[in-house]
């Protein structure tokens, strides 16, 4: 499925969020780089934000900082057992889900429960959280993704890298960054298919100035990706703003929102195409299915 580019007006900026109040809104990740600034922005708006973070020290930091309505809860999605019990403790609506948490390029390391960490933290956290919070939410789903997913590859055989060269991991960052696009694919087939009016969508934020530009534990790969920030990123906030876009602004089913200026890079959020490997629905299915059977993990709906 690919967006056509929608026409603005204007350019789209956080000034046209509408109104939240009274809703409430989970962002994955939300203390620090894109993820913040999401956060601070639904805040500033009047929705009560969830900061569902690994780190709960680090969230109340970031709460700190935020003007507006928020609380911090624990959630590592690189443990099912953490997924389980944050969305086990959940009462109430989910207006907006935000799933933005992710690691990019770190060296080959395995989740509690034996997965690949991009792909296990990035997708099948994910995944996972989604499907056990659906019946509580009446809104949204963003799914962030990146426009390194046109790179990516899912390799059914080896999912996990278990048997196959991991290298310095961009082949499986651009495959769980496939894989969330993938994912927003086939839950909106679901919802559909369910006579659902929760919308699925994703975006992705450009180049933008986060800690995720320098994670590897790679020195030259760290050395080379600041210099490419320092001469290309917009800054986080900018980075947020697709997210924000996908979460409230009108967006198509399955909708992918991304930058509109430098190639991508940076510029206002409109809708963008994803690649055909991301618009194929029987690779979505499939990947559903396989997904399904790694996290034990189903549709609710």
């Amino acid at each position: 499925m690919t967006s056509t580019l929608a026409p603005t007006i204007h350019d789209w900026t956080q000034a046209d969020i509408p109104d939240l109040a009274g809703k409430t809104v989970v962002v994955t990740g939300g203390n620090s780089g894109i993820g913040l600034e999401a956060t601070r922005a639904f805040a500033a708006h009047g929705a009560h934000v969830v900061l569902a973070v690994r780190d709960e020290k680090k969230g109340q930091d970031a709460a700190a900082t935020i003007a507006g309505s928020t609380e911090v809860r624990r959630l590592d999605l690189a443990d099912l057992v953490s997924i389980q019990k944050f969305a086990a403790a959940w009462t109430g609506d989910i207006h907006i889900l935000v799933n933005n948490a992710g690691v990019m390029v770190p060296p080959l390391t395995r989740t509690e429960d034996g997965f690949e960490l991009q792909f296990g933290t990035n997708h099948l956290g994910h995944f996972a959280l989604t499907n056990l919070l659906l019946p509580h939410i009446i809104g949204r789903i963003v799914i962030v993704s990146s426009s390194v997913h046109r790179s990516g590859r899912i390799d059914f055989d080896d999912l996990n890298f278990t048997t196959r060269r991991y290298g310095g991991g961009s082949a499986g960052y651009a495959q769980s960054k496939l894989a969330n696009l993938l994912f927003t694919l086939e839950l909106q087939r679901r919802l559909t298919a369910a006579g659902s009016s929760v919308l699925a969508t994703a975006a992705h934020p450009g180049m933008a100035a986060t800690n995720l530009n320098s994670s590897s534990t790679n020195v030259a790969l760290n050395l080379f990706a600041k210099a490419v920030v320092a001469v290309f990123a917009q800054p986080s906030i900018d980075g947020a703003a697709p997210t924000l876009f996908a979460a409230t602004a009108p967006m198509p089913p399955a909708g992918y929102a991304g930058p509109s200026k430098r190639g991508g890079f940076a510029g206002p959020p409109v809708l963008v195409d994803r690649s055909a490997n991301a618009s194929d629905p029987a690779v979505a299915a499939r990947l559903w299915a396989a997904s399904e059977t790694l996290t034990g993990v189903s549709f609710p709906l």
